[in-house]
């Protein structure tokens, strides 16, 4: 029997249980992903703590090598003067590489025929099944 010839009620009906039981693995792996992560942070602290007190950055243990590194990282709260600063100083690689895919919508949908060099799009259709209105 070919897909062609399958209701289509039955193949939604199809769909929305298989994307129940997806739905419901997924929520126990996040669960069970989020209780194992947690464990780790715990584990790390005390790890930082000991390696604190003893002051050192990096120890060995049979079943690994432990370093403490200072990682930091930035943000803003004032994207507006942030802004302002990049095009002030030049400074355009402090930003990372990605496109704002909603404010390129817009750009594009009010300067129709203008694109920027090296632009690329893709388009694809996709199916949505929500679940049936009571």
């Amino acid at each position: 029997m070919s897909e062609d010839s399958i209701p289509i009620d039955k193949l939604v009906k199809i769909y929305r249980k298989i994307k129940l039981e997806v739905d419901t693995l997924t929520k126990e792996y996040d669960t069970k992903l989020e209780e194992l992560k947690s464990a780790q942070d715990e584990i790390k602290f005390a790890l930082k703590d000991q390696m604190q007190a003893l002051g050192v950055s990096s120890l060995k243990s049979p079943f690994g090598t432990v370093s403490m590194r200072q990682s930091t990282r930035y943000s803003t709260n004032d994207w507006g003067s942030f802004k302002e600063f990049i095009l002030e100083h030049g400074a355009v690689e402090l930003l990372e590489k990605r496109i704002a895919q909603t404010n390129m919508v817009q750009f594009l949908e009010e300067n129709p025929g203008v694109l920027p060099p090296g632009l690329n799009s893709i388009s694809e259709f996709n199916i949505v099944i929500t679940k049936p209105t009571k």
